[in-house]
């Protein structure tokens, strides 16, 4: 037999292969990417640590410049800050001149760019990350003597015991920059106690504050008037303006204000100075991180070295895999005849396949005996009703017998014991094709199974068996009341026959586990053991030979199995050999639906 082969895009091969591509490349892009991620957060955390070095350096001279007139003895500060950091810390002029130099012997950086200015004045918001432009350790004019503190500290001493004394807030003395003291109040009170116990006196400017306060206002007010202002200015102590409630006019105040401010404090800071914060003895202030042409072919060449060896891969793999598969195909493409059982070489999905099967060739060979033997029990089963129909017709034609009434009469039981197994036939075939219907109507189950026991009292009387209902429980249920008279009768009519004269067969109802429960017992005889799974088995019989001498087509049990399934009910037997067999028929109750 010529092999199909199958088209290259939809071979097993092709596809694990596209498969194993794509997920190579997606794993390359993955490395890739998160190769840059992590290069990236390095470069980051690097930058990240530059910069709070740089945060501390700026720090440490803008409060250097706000305490000092000039930049004479930095020197100092900048090596101890180098050797703590392990980096170049640089001073410069605007003009680019050095003020100090942790190392004078590195690189020049005149040409470098600086990593901010140095100006107490004007600080770098973005290094700081506060919102005040001047560096609050700038005191200028406003330091207070020693007798104007202890004056301000005496008068928040009697601030703290007022509050002391009037709440239980959280309460102490600080000191401020320039020597004023004040209080520090935790909690909250509804009183607002604090500020009714503060002192008159820390509220107004001492002769320190006072005439550094005057000149800042004046030199706002001239500001005003330059610009063309009203120039009703006032300025705190905290050296602010009161505000107007006029957006623009106080917007225009600040502006002069912070002018102002800025002239005043000028000549008790440091001049404006460059930084440069670099790597020891380096002169480059920025990370250089670029991918090198020897870098870039590197990386083409590790990339295609992966492909390569997963194309490799894949094909051996694939192979291997493709080839048991092969073999399941060759067995299944063999006459039904020849078809032989395919060895399990894997352990993997394809051995699952392969013995698969095999199940199913030992399943179709098995159906395919039972098909044959059925069919032979089916021929059997009508040739004997036909012959003696046949031989009686062909006696009374040749003379040899009268066709009388006795001849009709066994002409008619052989064509109603025909009609009986095609009607069997014909309930099994519907049965195996889902077109066994179930019309459920209200019944109760008493009376179904007093009329099935009244049909067949004849029979049984008949037989010298006696037959007898005991009816536990009667519940009302949606059933086909034919359909259950016909399964019930089955299993009654095939105790009667497997019953001797003398024995008795009982139909018992009871409910258990929410279940309707049909019982048929007989003391008759027997079923072996060996045999109980084949009771339902289509024209089984206990006898081998096959006699008809107990009745029957041998398609009762069968039937009644399928109507108990078509119930969505079960029915099994339980039997002692000599002693008597027991068919047990479990229904669910269905509630009637109201009318």
């Amino acid at each position: 037999m010529r092999r199909q082969r199958v088209p290259p895009h939809r071979s097993l091969v092709v596809r694990l292969l596209a498969t194993s591509l794509l997920v190579a490349v997606c794993a390359i892009l993955a490395t890739t990417w998160l190769a840059v991620q992590s290069t990236t957060q390095a470069i980051q955390q690097a930058q990240g640590r530059s910069l709070a070095d740089d945060k501390d350096i700026y720090d440490t001279l803008v409060g250097y410049a706000a305490s000092h007139r000039d930049w004479s003895g930095v020197t100092a500060v900048l090596a101890e800050r180098a050797d703590t950091l392990e980096r170049r810390i640089t001073l410069m002029t605007p003009e680019r001149q050095v003020i100090a130099d942790s190392a004078p012997d590195g690189p020049s950086l005149r040409a470098a760019r600086p990593s901010a200015t140095v100006d107490p004045l004007q600080v770098d918001l973005g290094l700081t990350g506060g919102s005040a432009r001047i560096d609050p350790r700038v005191l200028g004019p406003y330091v207070l003597t020693k007798r104007e503190s202890a004056f301000t500290r005496t008068l928040a001493g009697q601030w703290h015991d007022c509050i002391r004394r009037d709440s239980k807030l959280g309460v102490k003395v600080v000191m401020g920059p320039t020597g004023r003291a004040s209080v520090q109040v935790t909690g909250t009170d509804p009183r607002d106690i604090v500020s009714s116990c503060e002192p008159a006196e820390l509220t107004r400017p001492l002769r320190s504050e006072a005439e550094p306060i005057e000149q800042l206002e004046a030199a706002t007010r001239s500001c005003m008037r330059k610009a063309g202002a009203p120039e009703r200015v006032a300025i705190q102590l905290d050296r602010t303006a009161i505000p107007s409630g006029d957006a623009e006019f106080d917007k225009q105040v600040d502006a002069c204000l912070q002018k102002a401010q800025l002239a005043q404090l000028r000549p008790y800071v440091a001049p404006p100075a460059l930084l440069f914060v670099t790597d020891e003895a380096q002169g480059t202030t920025e990370p250089v991180f670029n991918l090198s042409r020897a870098n870039v072919i590197r990386i083409v060449e590790v990339t295609g070295a992966v492909l390569a060896a997963t194309v490799l891969v894949t094909v051996l793999v694939g192979r291997r895999l493709v080839r048991p598969l092969r073999a399941l195909t060759d067995a299944t493409r063999l006459p039904a005849d020849e078809q032989a059982r395919v060895p399990v070489t894997t352990r993997d999905e394809i051995g699952l396949l392969a013995t698969a099967l095999n199940d199913l060739a030992a399943r179709r060979e098995q159906t395919e005996a039972l098909r044959k033997s059925m069919v032979s029990d089916v021929a059997h089963e009508l040739r004997t009703p036909l012959s003696n129909i046949r031989s009686w017709l062909e006696a009374a034609q040749d003379g040899l017998a009268q066709p009388d009434a006795q001849l009709l009469n066994l002409l008619l039981d052989e064509a109603l014991l025909l009609q009986h197994i095609i009607d069997d036939l014909r309930d099994l075939a519907a049965a195996d094709a889902g077109d066994l219907r179930i019309h459920r109507e209200p019944h109760f189950v008493a009376d179904l199974l007093e009329q099935v026991v009244e049909a067949h009292r004849g029979a049984a009387e008949a037989a010298g068996v006696r037959l007898a209902t005991e009816v536990v429980a009667d519940p009302e249920t949606a059933v086909d009341g034919a359909r259950l008279r016909q399964l019930v009768g089955n299993v009654v009519a095939n105790a009667i026959r497997h019953t001797p004269a003398g024995g008795s067969v009982t139909v018992r109802c009871v409910v258990v586990d929410d279940q309707l429960t049909i019982a048929v017992s007989d003391t008759g005889t027997g079923i072996a053991p060996a045999d109980t799974a084949k009771v339902f088995d289509r024209f089984w019989r206990a006898d081998d030979s096959r006699t008809r001498s107990t009745g029957g087509s041998g398609l009762g049990l069968s039937i009644a199995r399928k109507l108990a399934e078509a119930h969505d009910g079960t029915i099994s037997v339980a039997s002692v050999l000599g002693q008597g067999s027991t068919f047990t028929i479990r229904l669910p109750i269905v509630a009637p639906v109201p009318q």
